[in-house]
């Protein structure tokens, strides 16, 4: 059911939702005067989707836009998939959002099926910005405001190779889909796997490198490539459908903290120990996992910046017409990763838990 203050004139051109049931919207925001306390200008009317509304760091992502849209005299719509990977949701929302005259969309991409509808979208007149997920190919949407998601992985693969000291690495790869292709999930396992100095073939696809070879420590194997959804319950199944397949299993990379949780689950119950990676950073479960040792290390990201970013970036775009731009040498803004362990290693930057913890999610 969809909520919006400051906004009540124009609600009646929200009928589109009405047939929508799986959207959740919501809409907040300050003041509707110009020159007011909320922001000055106009106010502008803002769609942010993201993939789903139970993950912590969408939930966070969904926080800073608000917080920004409050200090910007944005309006903000709410919408978010079923679950990772929900393209019909995110293309509902979209296209409820032009239906109803906002003059940007923030989005979180669940994969490359929802290009047709940002275009749609941006030839209707609205400005996009992509969060967390660059499309793919990357000018689908305006600009992105996204972590440089092959450099966390990448971080947290030479964090694993070094924290091996030479042992053999069974490698467990747990991935987003096996089904469909987003570039947050390519970007960090090819990331991961770089890390680790192992060889890909295919930096746009998982899967593809050797199962066994070298890696810059020792030996490696990979046992699997199974997707979570990067949701806990599906990380616990997809560990034990690799752990049928080896009890050696030493070595864990994961989507996101979500599923690396579910791993660690299954991990325990199996009486397997292994060390486990990921990506994500935020206070609970995250940073939480790195400091009880279920998780070894994770790369630290922030949501939160992204959204106020792409919040600002908008209304400045719609009043001023002025474009953000892309951090120079990449097609998109990058919002800064940091590796948090409490085991650091030589030669690899990081930051401990209790530095993380002050600033989980920006």
């Amino acid at each position: 059911m969809q909520r919006r203050t400051r906004f009540a004139a124009k609600a009646v051109t929200a009928l589109a939702f009405v047939s929508v049931a799986s959207l959740s919207l919501t809409a907040c925001g300050g003041s509707s005067d110009s020159g007011t306390e909320g922001g000055s200008g106009d106010e502008v009317a803002v769609t942010l989707i993201t993939k789903t509304s139970t993950n912590p760091f969408f939930i966070a992502m969904q926080k800073g836009a608000e917080e920004a849209g409050e200090a910007n005299n944005v309006s903000i719509t709410t919408a978010a998939g079923k679950e990772d990977g929900d393209e019909t949701t995110q293309i509902a929302a979209i296209e409820a959002a032009v239906a109803r005259g906002d003059q940007g969309i923030l989005i979180t991409p669940a994969t490359d099926g929802v290009n047709p509808a940002i275009e749609a979208a941006r030839q209707a007149g609205l400005y996009v910005i992509a969060l967390d997920t660059p499309p793919n190919p990357p000018d689908v949407v305006d600009i992105t405001f996204a972590t440089d998601n092959f450099k966390a992985g990448e971080l947290i693969g030479q964090w694993a190779a070094k924290t091996m000291d030479g042992q053999k690495a069974n490698i467990a790869l747990l991935d987003l889909f096996n089904d469909k292709v987003a570039s947050v999930d390519y970007n960090r396992d090819q990331g991961f796997l770089t890390g680790m100095g192992i060889d890909v073939a295919d930096k746009q696809k998982n899967g593809d490198e050797a199962k066994t070879g070298t890696y810059s420590g020792g030996d490696y194997e990979i046992f699997c490539n199974e997707p979570t959804n990067g949701a806990q319950d599906k990380g616990r199944t997809a560990m034990e459908t690799c752990l049928a397949k080896s009890k050696d299993i030493n070595l864990v990379y994961t989507i996101n903290e979500p599923a690396a949780v579910g791993a660690a689950e299954a991990l325990e119950a199996a009486g397997v120990k292994a060390t486990i990676v990921s990506v994500d950073g935020g206070c609970s479960p995250g940073i939480e996992a790195v400091k009880s040792g279920t998780i070894g290390a994770t790369s630290q990201q922030y949501p939160v910046d992204m959204a106020k970013l792409g919040v600002e970036a908008i209304a400045k775009k719609v009043r001023d017409n002025v474009d953000p731009e892309v951090t120079p040498g990449l097609d998109f803004y990058d919002t800064g990763v940091k590796l948090v362990t409490d085991k650091p290693v030589e030669g690899v930057e990081s930051i401990t838990t209790a530095e993380a913890e002050k600033i989980c999610w920006g």
